[in-house]
């Protein structure tokens, strides 16, 4: 073992920046701010902002009436807000903008009339916030199989949209079964999985020819990091999925020369570094970037939230 290499991009993406400076800036506001959910997928995220002063629920029931309660990064279904505004509770909506295009989508595909496919993961919160769009007119697609099973009638108005974290070479093969069965259905007018999702996957298969083990940086529950793991290990390349530094396991590292070290998009870069310090502790002095790609997305904060800060600053 002598090298390292370090993907790029990695790490936090914009709509997680923005989510994690939510609730970092509702708290210097408000004291006491209740989270629905994981605010990002990051147990290292979400224990920080826990040591601030951020209080975790999994429902906004669990939130006291009247209380700030902000939604996480991944996206809720119309009837969450409908119920937080019934328990009076203000509500600081940290969606992703992309997140939020995909709903938006979702929406218009309905009230035009049409039956929507979305490809994505049963259970993850994006998912289930996007399907609650729409709840009759959505059936979820997970993979291959379940596009071939599909069984709409001849000349049903059909529309697919997707989960912002998939696999993009996987969601390629489920749209193209979609598009041989189904010649006319609709798309959304910009592809749904999301620029650092693409970005990240995309630079692990740059730096597959030069490691033999891929550690991706990310908690189990992070769509992102997992499709991260697989892209290693569809192109043959040992792939390990591990929180910090204390999940490596030195048996992984046995005829190893290069290991690559990436990160999902909800992962600090702290969390990186920490893993550099444990390679040398062991003397491996050679930690270098592959292929330095810079992303200059930004999103800025709620509305919501930016109306407040903006009327504190005035007073």
């Amino acid at each position: 073992m002598r090298r390292v290499l370090l993907a790029s991009p990695r790490g936090y993406c914009a709509g997680v920046e923005r989510a994690v400076e939510t609730v970092a800036q509702a708290l210097d506001l408000y004291g006491t701010v209740y989270v629905r959910k994981e605010i990002v997928h990051n147990r290292h995220v979400v224990r920080d902002l826990q040591e601030r002063g951020a209080i975790f629920v999994q429902e906004e029931q669990e939130a006291p009436p009247g209380a700030t309660l902000v939604l996480s990064a991944h996206g809720v279904a119309p009837e969450v807000y409908r119920r937080g505004q019934t328990l009076g509770q203000k509500t600081i909506d940290a969606t992703c903008p992309l997140v939020t295009k995909v709903h938006v989508q979702a929406r218009r595909f309905a009230e035009e009339g049409y039956q929507i496919v979305l490809i994505g993961h049963a259970g993850h919160e994006e998912v289930i916030g996007t399907m609650g769009e729409a709840p009759k007119a959505i059936v979820l697609v997970e993979s291959v199989a379940d596009a071939e099973a599909l069984s709409f009638t001849a000349g049903t108005k059909l529309a697919y949209v997707t989960q912002t974290t998939l696999s993009v070479e996987e969601t390629a093969e489920i749209i193209a079964v979609l598009r041989r069965r189904y010649p006319y259905i609709r798309s959304p007018k910009r592809e749904d999985i999301c620029y650092a999702t693409s970005n990240r996957q995309r630079a692990v298969k740059e730096m597959l020819p030069q490691i033999q083990l891929l550690l991706v940086i990310g908690s189990k529950n992070s769509s992102n990091s997992n499709r991260l793991v697989d892209v290693a290990r569809a192109g043959g390349i040992d792939a390990h999925l591990i929180e910090d530094a204390a999940a490596i396991e030195e048996s992984w590292l046995e005829q190893v020369e290069t290991v690559g070290i990436t990160s999902g998009a909800s992962a600090p870069e702290r969390l990186v570094e920490g893993v550099c310090d444990w390679f040398r502790e062991r003397g491996v002095d050679e930690i270098e970037q592959a292929r330095i790609v810079e992303e200059h997305v930004e999103f800025r904060l709620p509305v919501e939230l930016r109306r407040e800060l903006r009327a504190r600053d005035e007073r």
